[in-house]
């Protein structure tokens, strides 16, 4: 997540301070990813550095005030053209406990995976009621519009990784089912091949 293109946007609508930056950061995407004051005076600060912001003055309480420059404005006009990068993913804390799970002693990895798939259900649930608590009324400005786009990108999230759990559990099945029958032609590492031989037991078990 950009804070820093976040803030340049929010001052090309005008000068504005450092709570205020927060604030209005915050209710465009309906609080999802709060911010401290530290953060934001510190991103400023860079942004100061960098020319693409300038202090200007103060408002009527004495709120040093900070307006973006024309760099300031080509910086964010490049971000708005330019695709997020999804060649190099940031890393994801899920893909990972999974991959680490495969064979892991004393893991059960399907209780792993139910585990999750419960926490991201009811996650996806509580998105769509924020979603329908949104849609009650008609949008009335853009920031609720803003926080519609980010709660339903929630929700996208959420199903998609759903679908990826029930394929992952569809996956260690089909090698606990390979495992068990061609023991002699058992295919991959042997962390692998020992999840699948743990798994092929229980799911035999449950049967």
């Amino acid at each position: 997540m950009s804070i820093r293109h976040g803030l340049l946007a929010l001052l090309e609508r005008g000068p504005r301070y450092g709570s205020q930056l927060r604030t209005e950061f915050e209710s465009r995407t309906g609080s999802t990813w709060p911010l401290n004051v530290g953060q934001v005076y510190t991103t400023l600060s860079r942004l100061e550095r960098d020319g693409m912001i300038v202090q200007e003055g103060a408002d009527d309480v004495g709120h040093d005030l900070y307006a973006i420059t024309e760099d300031g404005r080509t910086e964010l006009r490049t971000w708005f053209e330019t695709p997020v990068d999804r060649t190099n993913p940031p890393r994801d804390e899920l893909a990972i406990k999974l991959a680490m799970a495969v064979g892991a002693p004393g893991v059960d990895i399907r209780d792993v995976i139910q585990s999750q798939r419960h926490h991201t259900l009811k996650a996806m649930q509580d998105y769509t009621r924020l979603k329908a608590q949104a849609l009650a009324d008609v949008p009335a400005n853009r920031d609720e519009v803003a926080w519609l786009l980010v709660v339903e990108q929630l929700i996208f999230q959420a199903e998609a990784e759903a679908r990826w759990l029930d394929h992952c559990e569809s996956r260690l099945v089909r090698l606990a089912e390979a495992a068990a029958t061609e023991p002699s032609a058992e295919p991959g590492p042997a962390a692998t091949r020992g999840a699948a031989r743990a798994l092929a037991g229980r799911t035999r078990s449950r049967r």
